[in-house]
């Protein structure tokens, strides 16, 4: 699934920064280690007192009172029959599940929510084999654990094959989950409904009753009865289709591999495809609604380039005949990668030449990656638990880098990759951050664990690993790991196992000595002998929560090294900040490089100091060569005026991403306390002669985050002198943007992200120019192409009148371009007239307009400006019922909401607010991880005012 805090962070990505689209979803914008077996076995029912045990819904005992399923019957195969019926909005269903019994057993516990169970039978395999009816068995409901049991007239005997025969029905869902229904609207303004299916984590209950965790793996055989004028997918092809009377038709799929529930995937609609064949002669089709598809070659175009790569990559194929993409028009997150047939969010599919800037188009391509990554972790690979989703997400995300390098590199992501660390470093800074395996047993737990930590610094800490390892040795441990759990489910350790050894079967001698590719030898694992101690070594970054900080003082020939657990917010001289440090311990694989030499050095801190020798005299070091390694680093000294010395004096000298690192770190060090404002804004001033605009656009984004605090808290004074600094500082670069689609991505993300800026400072040549455009744009009709790059620019400024904005939003309902869309609506929210804004909030809840999936991204669009931030924050505080009828309390949307509305407060009477709206949602049962990463997240905004505010006035006195 692709979740990104890009989504929110103006970008996700995060799902969170440069894509510059309203919601890049990931996005964007999300463990100790814990028994991994699926449970305790059952055996004879109520062989303990009945009371412990549950209560059914009709008052009797329940036979189970566990959250896991039993391991005592295993699924193996599923024969599903779905009619959905798209006028009544229901469905009616029926199943036949075979099981086999490990244990003795007078019950059977499958997972249903919100099904209507009319009959269940038992057959036995011989009353199959003969067709015989099968004996009726009593169904209790347990809704509190989303279970049923079925309990058996004579106990079920160990090594035998059962066939459970279940018929149900129920309405399809209204919101984002199970088998819900989606709408859209065609050019003729008539709104038509499909019937989609959404599972992950744990939802594939809400369509039909099953053994719904990931270990049960089974085979599923899918039938789907609808109406002539439909199509249905699934996600195997079709095999047949049968005519029914009354015009009815019933297409049957072929039978999946073996694969978890929730990535059974079933589709009716009436949407239209492009396809095309891999080099291996696998079908892929890009689905869309009819007015859509032709919004679809670019998709069908990277999933054949991508699909091939991976096949390669991982020296395995695709193991299913097909390869279906549908965009969906109503969807929770950013895609799902339901095997064989992936679905999407429109924005997260489809690329529209007229609409889609670079920034789109990366964000097309990076989803398509981590979807078709899925498809052999995640699909074919499975974690045993949801502790462990990372292996799917983290691997997913690594892999977006790894797939869109090889086939796209003109797209240049191995740039943007490094604030797909940043973004997590951020949550993972606070102490409310969270192991990136933790236990995870409610659907609302497990819901949470769907987060940065998973994606980002799973990916992150996958990157670091291949740097450590070497690409070659990593590529070959991550094949053996596929290759070996294929159809299976695994752990954390069976993952380090396999990149401990990487040797593949091809690779041993005649005498069963596997040899190491002799280029490795300069590579770290010289290190660590030649089965390199990787499971000691990636424990320490999966089953602690947090990032460490690597304090370095250069004396004379040696370097002294010290690690510590990085906090902003919690400065040293508070008294808590010791105790937070204790027990924290990472194996670092640490990379430097000096002013003497290009050589990069390699050293493992497995303690928490060390010394190393320098073979020669250097004015500087540097470490975390091209930010490969997660970990923050402090010079303690003259370190960091020695590099800012070098930054002034010759950039050029520091690799790219290396001053992207150290801008990143020193503004991280003076939210720890650990530097003042003062010397992070002398860093800055090199900035003008930045010729790497990844680099550049770091350094702004502080500087602009900065301006937004200000204005935000109405300390005019700071807000008024930055502006100045910001349009007199970079006048030259801003001056030097053409309003046009030209130059290599990064030209265009540089020019999208200057204008935005320029025309938010309201800067009189950019304002003029904006406005300009919009003028001649509205004049003809909306016919007028404007640059895609700088599309949302104009939108913004030609908002702020009542007609712009009026206009806007009638082109709105009417766009058949989600890119545009997107643009259109981040502009609506810029307005200052608060009853336009409540406007759009109205319309998000309504659904209609602004579709329900939106609502959560604008109101953190709202919330992000002055004039939104209150309206907002009480919108959420008055509706907080009505917004859990729409999103699961776990889900991504409600988190985004909290955030989004809340986090960016820097006061201690907003800080008290958030905290008693909180403390009044526990006190209803309602309890959320994010609240406390909010609360912590405002806390250290008031704290970096009362220390840097004092420094920031000043330094901006003595710089303007």
């Amino acid at each position: 699934m692709f979740h990104s805090s890009a989504m929110v962070n103006s970008h996700r990505k995060p799902m969170f920064t440069i894509h510059t689209g309203f919601y890049c979803l990931v996005a964007i914008l999300l463990q100790i280690c814990i028994c991994s077996q699926i449970s305790v076995p059952s055996s004879h029912y109520f062989t303990e007192d009945p009371g412990a045990f549950p209560v059914a819904s009709n008052g009797e005992p329940f036979p189970w009172q566990e959250l896991r399923l039993p391991n005592v019957v295993i699924p193996l195969h599923y024969d599903l029959f779905v009619h959905p019926n798209l006028t009544s909005l229901d469905f009616v269903a029926s199943e036949k599940i075979e099981v086999l019994v490990s244990n003795a057993t007078q019950f059977i516990i499958l997972h249903s929510k919100d099904l209507e169970i009319t009959n269940a039978t038992l057959q036995s395999e011989e009353d199959s084999r003969y067709m015989k009816s099968g004996k009726e068995l009593k169904v209790l409901s347990y809704p509190a654990h989303q279970q049923i049991a079925l309990l058996v007239p004579e106990k079920l005997m160990p090594h035998l094959k059962y066939y459970v025969v279940i018929d149900f029905q129920a309405r399809l869902s209204d919101g984002f989950k199970g088998f819900y229904k989606s709408t859209y609207r065609t050019l003729g303004g008539e709104t038509r409904i499909l019937a989609v299916t959404d599972f992950e984590p744990t939802q594939a209950r809400m369509a039909f009753p099953c053994f719904d965790e990931p270990l049960f793996k089974a085979n599923f055989s899918i039938k789907i009865r609808r109406e002539s004028g439909h199509t249905a997918l699934s996600n195997m092809p079709k095999v047949k289709t049968i005519e029914l009377e009354g015009g009815l038709l019933e297409d049957h799929f072929e039978t999946t591999v073996k694969m978890s529930t929730y990535l059974v995937a079933y589709i009716v609609c009436d949407f239209h495809s492009v396809s095309g064949i891999t080099s291996s002669g696998v079908k892929v089709s890009i689905y869309a609604s009819p007015d859509k598809r032709n919004q679809t070659h670019y998709a069908l175009q990277a999933s054949l380039k991508l699909l091939d790569f991976y096949e390669k990559y991982f020296d395995i194929n695709y193991p299913l005949p097909k390869l279906d993409l549908i965009a969906i028009p109503d969807f929770a997150s950013g895609a799902m990668e339901n095997w064989g047939l992936i679905t999407y969010r429109e924005t997260s599919l489809f690329f529209d030449p007229k609409t889609s800037s670079a920034s789109d188009k990366l964000w097309v391509t990076r989803v398509i990656a981590h979807e078709l990554a899925h498809q052999w972790f995640g699909n074919l690979v499975t974690m045993e638990w949801w502790n462990d989703i990372w292996l799917n997400e983290g691997f997913a995300n690594y892999m977006e880098l790894i797939a869109v390098n090889a086939t796209y590199p003109e797209l240049q992501f191995d740039d943007y990759f490094l604030d797909v660390c940043f973004e997590v470093i951020t949550k993972d800074s606070l102490n409310s951050s969270r192991p990136i395996s933790k236990p995870a047993e409610t659907p609302t737990q497990i819901q949470e664990m769907f987060d940065e930590v998973s994606y980002n610094k799973g990916a992150c800490i996958l990157n670091m690993l291949k740097d450590f390892l070497g690409e070659e040795k990593f590529q070959k441990g991550i094949i053996q790991y596929l290759k070996k759990f294929s159809y299976r489910n695994a752990k954390n350790d069976d993952l380090w196992n396999s990149l401990s050894n990487s040797c593949l079967e091809s690779d041993f001698t005649s005498g069963g000595v596997c040899h190491s590719d002799p280029k490795m030898t300069s590579n770290m694992l010289t290190f660590l002998g030649e089965n390199a101690e990787v499971k000691e070594m990636m424990t320490t970054w999966t089953l602690q929560k947090g990032i460490p900080l690597l304090v370095v003082k250069q004396d004379g020939h040696s370097l002294r090294l010290q690690q510590e657990r990085f906090l902003q917010g919690v400065f040293q001289e508070d008294p808590e900040w010791r105790a937070l440090q204790e027990r924290y311990l990472w194996h670092i694989p640490l990379t430097y490089s000096t002013s003497s030499s290009n050589v990069i050095h390699r050293h493992i801190l497995k303690s928490k100091t060390d010394i190393l020798d320098l073979p020669e005299k250097t004015s500087w070091v540097k470490f975390n060569v091209d930010s490969n390694g997660y970990y923050i680093v402090h010079y303690e000294g003259h370190g960091w005026d020695q590099l800012i010395t070098q930054l002034n004096q010759n950039h050029t000298l520091l690799r790219p991403k290396d001053r992207i690192g150290l801008i990143h770190d020193v503004f991280q060090l003076v939210g720890a306390g650990r530097l003042t404002l003062d010397k992070a804004l002398d860093m800055t001033h090199y900035l003008q002669h930045e010729t790497s605009s990844p680099a550049l656009l770091k350094g702004l984004s502080y500087l602009e985050l900065f301006y937004h605090m200000m204005d935000k808290r109405n300390i005019s004074d700071i807000s008024e002198n930055l502006k100045r600094y910001l349009l007199q500082y970079f006048k030259p670069v801003i001056d030097r943007q053409s309003w046009s689609d030209e130059g290599s991505v990064w030209d265009r993300m540089l020019r999208s992200a200057l204008l935005k800026l320029a025309c938010d400072l309201n800067h009189a040549p950019c304002i003029q120019k904006a406005a300009e455009l919009f003028s001649q744009w509205m004049e003809s009709s909306g016919k007028l192409n404007i640059p895609t790059d700088v599309l949302k620019i104009v939108y913004s400024v030609g908002a702020q009148t009542t007609t712009g904005w009026n206009y806007l939003l009638e082109l709105y309902e009417l766009s058949m371009s989600s890119a545009e869309k997107n643009k259109i609506l981040y502009a609506l929210s810029t307005s200052k007239h608060q009853e336009k804004l409540q406007k759009l909030i109205e319309l998000g809840m309504e659904g209609k307009v602004i579709k329900t999936q939106d609502l959560a991204v604008l109101l953190h669009a709202i919330a992000r400006r002055p004039k939104g931030q209150q309206l907002a924050w009480d919108f959420v505080r008055e509706n907080w019922t009505h917004l859990l009828k729409k999103f699961d309390l776990g889900s991504f949307a409600i988190r985004i909401i909290i955030s989004g509305t809340t986090s960016h407060f820097s006061s201690k009477d907003k800080l008290q607010e958030v905290k008693l709206f909180f403390e009044s949602l526990e006190a209803q049962g309602s309890h959320l991880d994010i609240f406390q990463i909010v609360l912590e997240t405002i806390t250290k905004n008031i704290k970096w005012l009362e220390k840097n505010l004092p420094t920031l006035r000043m330094w901006l006195l003595v710089n303007t």
